[in-house]
């Protein structure tokens, strides 16, 4: 974006100081606006030296009413709940409330794709950046996954590609919609922050409400979730799935992941790899993979670009390893394979893990609850685990304080399940249960927030102890 910025010389309030906090306050001063930052905990507890956020003022501690005081704009982070008092007192003075991914888009000079879904956004989004590199673009991913991208702006060139997660947090303020736009799937989720599955459902519609009819927007065929969302669609629609033909998107054929219509490079129907050549664990990353091939496909379409090869896709398909945290193998022992699926913060996440193994399972679940239904998960676990430890504390919302009454209603054996107040006790629990040829699955089911900062501390803090047994 060239010449003044429309933000230069407005007051902008940053509330929020985790990592997308950060980054609005390094890069707002750069276009010439006047930053405050607002945020619950204390300056101790951010570990924020104010030397080296010069000219940016601090309301730490608190939200005082002062920090609104002469406010062009609002920056939300992410993980900062809308009904706070401050923001209803914005609200009622007519300052528009936004964030760093509107911001974002609002400038970004390069076509950008955006993915959403509740779950498998960091998965496909990483398959994407990889096929479209694989095709000679420069890909800047980031988003809810890793940089918040705002403070590499300056280095986008318009000939390059933009791909974004956007979760549910982000996507509830945004009224801008990117070029290629997917929904990869809708469960329950987060209900603790929406309050609602219709209101959930209404933030990760902004993905596709703005969408123009250039633009192309990206569903799955098999996802009963997703079906409300079609008639948001303003431009081309491509779909995925694993069980059906479709004839603009991509689909499984037998063992073959092929893509079709606008997906494919030439219009015409192609098969780009076999089921073989995915190196991912269970039929929910089939989907992933599905996904990515038809949305790296409508690139193309919607940024006018030459369309991707599949034996483009191909290599990069059979190149791609899990992401960290995503059913991540960290280390076999005794022939006992450590899992680490940290990312795991919700049942239906928890249930894709379990279905992607046939090896006896030593599970281990807990952390803090999101108000969500845990029947069928803790059906599933019993049916494929061998043993379950249960981790964490038994307060209010607990994963633990959830799941122990429902478990002795189902009646499971007695050796079956068992309690660990941390992680670190879990750990030791399942290396004296585990057996030669076992898993043991971290795959939590609940969210890190009962004792970490977020589900990257949790799984590093197990591939830490499991390194260490």
């Amino acid at each position: 974006m060239s010449g003044r910025d429309c933000l230069a010389g407005k007051r902008v309030v940053v509330f929020g100081f985790g990592r997308q906090g950060r980054a609005l306050a390094r890069w707002l001063p750069t276009i010439g606006a006047d930053v405050v930052v607002t945020d619950s905990r204390s300056a101790q507890d951010l570990a924020v030296r104010r030397r080296d956020w010069q000219g940016v003022r601090f309301y730490l501690g608190g939200h005082p009413v002062d920090a609104l005081a002469g406010a062009g704009l609002v920056c939300v982070s992410g993980g900062v709940p809308p009904d706070l008092p401050l923001l209803a007192a914005a609200r009622e003075r007519g300052v528009p409330l936004s964030n760093d991914a509107q911001l974002f888009l609002e400038r970004c000079p390069a076509p950008v794709i955006g993915i959403t879904g509740s779950a498998g956004k960091t998965t496909t989004a990483s398959l994407v950046a990889a096929i479209l590199r694989r095709a000679g673009y420069t890909v800047w991913l980031g988003g809810n996954i890793g940089n918040p991208l705002l403070e590499d702006l300056a280095k986008i060139k318009p000939l390059d590609i933009v791909v974004m997660e956007l979760s549910s947090f982000q996507l509830e303020l945004m009224v801008s919609s990117p070029q290629v736009a997917a929904i990869l799937n809708l469960t329950p989720n987060h209900l603790d922050r929406h309050g609602s599955l219709e209101k959930y459902a209404a933030a990760k519609s902004n993905i596709l409400r703005h969408q123009r009819k250039s633009d192309v927007a990206v569903l799955c065929q098999d996802d009963r979730g997703s079906q409300p969302f079609i008639p948001l669609v303003a431009g081309e629609a491509l779909r995925f799935s694993r069980y059906e033909l479709v004839a603009n998107g991509a689909f499984m054929l037998g063992d073959r992941l092929l893509v079709a219509g606008a997906a494919s490079f030439d219009g015409a129907a192609h098969v780009v790899c076999r089921r073989a050549d995915i190196t991912l664990r269970g039929d929910h990353n089939i989907a992933n993979v599905l996904a990515a091939c038809a949305i790296a496909g409508g690139m193309g379409l919607a940024a006018n670009r030459p369309g991707i090869a599949p034996k483009l896709m191909r290599a990069a398909i059979r190149e791609f390893r899990p992401v960290a945290h995503r059913l991540e193998v960290v280390r076999t022992r005794n022939g006992v394979s450590w899992v680490n699926d940290s990312i795991a913060t919700a049942p239906d996440r928890l249930c894709a893990a379990l279905t992607s193994y046939d090896e006896p399972l030593v599970l281990l679940i807990g952390g803090a609850d999101k108000d969500l239904p845990w029947q069928a998960a803790l059906q599933t676990a019993l049916r494929k685990a061998k043993h379950i430890v249960v981790f964490g504390k038994d307060g209010q919302k607990q994963v633990a304080a959830k799941v122990m009454p429902l478990l002795s209603q189902m009646r499971p054996r007695q050796e079956q399940v068992l309690r660990a107040d941390t992680l670190a006790d879990a750990v030791e629990c399942a290396a004296g249960l585990a057996q030669a040829g076992d898993v043991v699955l971290l795959s939590p089911g609940g969210t890190s927030y009962d004792a970490y900062a977020d589900f990257a501390e949790r799984g590093n803090h197990f591939r830490q102890l499991v390194t260490q047994l």
